[in-house]
This record gives C-alpha cells, sequence and structure tokens, in this order.
C-alpha cells in the first residue's frame, strides 16, 4: 500500500466521522435543551470543550498568537459560538433537530452573498446566480410547506433563529481570512471557547431552574466532548490532509444525518415541504459555493493554504 493511498483513505475516514460529529449535535442539543437551559448548555458546552482542547493548545504553542490579537479573537468566538450556539438551542426548544441541521446547511448560500458584496465579482456567474435563487426557492418550500405554516409565528421566529445562526457562520471565516490569518486555529478556536463559556456561566446559572434530567445531562457531555472539542481536532487533522478549500465538503452530508437522526431516534416527522426542499437547498448550496464544479484547478500558488476556523458547525 502506498503512502498516497494510506493519506487517502485516512482522509475519507476523517470526511466520514466529521459528517457524523458536525451532523449529530442538532439531536444533543434537541435533548439537552429538555431541562437545560440555552444559556447553561452553552456554558457547559464550551467550558468542557475548552478544557479538553487546552492541553493541545499549550503543547502546540497555539495560544501565543491568538492571545495577541485577542480582541479577533473575541469578535470570532462571539460570531461563531456565543450567538450560534445559543440561538440553536432556543430555536430547537419549537423546531425539530432536523430541519434546523437543514437550515445550517445555507451557510454557503450567505457566504456567497457576502463574498460578493466584498468585491468577488465571480457570484454574478450564471451558475451561482441560479445555486442562491434555487437555495433560498427550498427553504422557502421548507418554510411554507405542511406542517411549519401551522407551527405559528413560534416556529417562524425559531426558524428565523437559525438562519441567523447560518448569516453567523458564513460571517466567521472572512473575521479569520481577514484579522486572524496564520494564527493556529487551535489557539483561537481553544481561547473563543473559554471566553464564551465564562461569559455564559453566570447566565446559566441564573437560568436554570431545577436539576437536569440524566438525558439532558448525558447529551450536554457528548455535545461538549465529541461534537466540539474532538470534532476540532479531527476537522484540524483534515484540513492537514486536503486543505482548507476541500475540508468543508463533509458539510452537504451534516443534514443528511441530523434528519435522519431526528426522525429515527426523536420521532421527528419528515414533513412535504421537508422532502421536497431539502434536495433542493443543498443543490442550491453546491451551485453557489462551487459554481457547479465538481473538482478545484489547481493551485499555481506556493504559498501556505490559509488558517480557516468558521465553518458551519453546532
Amino acid at each position: 500500500m502506498t503512502l498516497q493511498h494510506t493519506v487517502s483513505a485516512r482522509a475519507w475516514w476523517l470526511y466520514a466521522a466529521m459528517a457524523v460529529l458536525w451532523g449529530v449535535p442538532y439531536l444533543f442539543i434537541s435533548v439537552t435543551v429538555e431541562t437545560i437551559s440555552p444559556a447553561a448548555m452553552v456554558a457547559g458546552r464550551t467550558l468542557i470543550g475548552a478544557l479538553i482542547l487546552l492541553p493541545f493548545a499549550i503543547r502546540s504553542g497555539a495560544l501565543k498568537a491568538a492571545f495577541a490579537r485577542w480582541p479577533w479573537v473575541l469578535l470570532f468566538g462571539a460570531i461563531e459560538m456565543a450567538g450560534p450556539f445559543l440561538l440553536l438551542g432556543h430555536a430547537e426548544q419549537t423546531i425539530p433537530s432536523g430541519l434546523t441541521g437543514l437550515l445550517v446547511a445555507t451557510v454557503p448560500l450567505f457566504a456567497a452573498i457576502i463574498a460578493f458584496f466584498g468585491g468577488d465579482r465571480g457570484m454574478l456567474r450564471p451558475v451561482r446566480l441560479t445555486g442562491l435563487i434555487v437555495g433560498f426557492l427550498g427553504v422557502a418550500i421548507i418554510v411554507g410547506g405542511p406542517g411549519l405554516a401551522s407551527g405559528g409565528p413560534r416556529a417562524l421566529v425559531a426558524i428565523g433563529e437559525v438562519l441567523l445562526v447560518a448569516v453567523c457562520y458564513a460571517t466567521a471565516p472572512f473575521v479569520v481570512a481577514h484579522k486572524l490569518q496564520g494564527v493556529p486555529a487551535l489557539g483561537s478556536v481553544t481561547i473563543s471557547l473559554a471566553a464564551v463559556g465564562l461569559f455564559y456561566l453566570p447566565i446559566g446559572l441564573l437560568t436554570q431552574h431545577g436539576l437536569p434530567s440524566v438525558r439532558s445531562a448525558v447529551s450536554l457531555l457528548a455535545l461538549a466532548i465529541f461534537c466540539t472539542a474532538l470534532a476540532f481536532i479531527a476537522f484540524f487533522a483534515l484540513i492537514s490532509l486536503v486543505g482548507p478549500a476541500r475540508a468543508p465538503l463533509f458539510t452537504y452530508v451534516n443534514p443528511v444525518v441530523a434528519i435522519a437522526l431526528g426522525a429515527l431516534i426523536l420521532g421527528e416527522p419528515l414533513t412535504l415541504g421537508l422532502l421536497i426542499g431539502f434536495p433542493v437547498v443543498l443543490i442550491g448550496c453546491w451551485l453557489a459555493a462551487t459554481g457547479g464544479v465538481l473538482r478545484a484547478k489547481p493551485s499555481t500558488d506556493l504559498g501556505p493554504p490559509p488558517d480557516v476556523t468558521g465553518l458551519p458547525q453546532a
């Protein structure tokens, strides 16, 4: 077996791991907020995740560079973690976990729009414009489909919260690219998790009423250990193998995992709007993000790839 074949096999295993690790959080979030407040969930998830990642960050020397740009690291943490984690927890008190995972998958649509207003005229290409239109048409089908329409204003507010999460996840990489270039991802993530956890700790204590159930407590631990700390470690390893441009490809599989787990474990309904809109959204996201190109052209730039940490997660 050649070295190239071994590396490729490892990359595929990491792709599969990330598809699960960032596809299953929506299930854990839904179970956690049954008896744990959204703020307490965020505090527990981020503090435990930070404690697990801290030894790796110290050993690699990743903290020094991150501390040197701490204002931007904190801004990244606010956009990537503080806002999204709370919004997801609040939204999943109303809407199904599978739907949440699918709506978060609209990140490439919002990223394409942000890139366009940032000067990327490549978004004017007909294929990418078509992708934007198709993607948002899919969202409209899901939101207006039977089942959700009867959810009333609360369901619409929850959907808006998740779409705002998608906007945050689409914005965070631009903060990394322009303000945290060259800063090790592990350092930025560890400090961000710790800062977000400390910020939410008093809020979580004030908003948590009564003891959580064993089911919710176990889900919170799984969310922190597997979907936060272990997921980031696996993602860093994937970036080192395939580069930052191809690493996020697993995000197209995440909503499949989220919807399947929600239906199988939580008994969430598969509405007609969801079944029709689901493939429409994914097709639109793929067209908007890639322009319909199956394989990226090899770059002639021999410089190191940018260190990207702001990716759609849960």
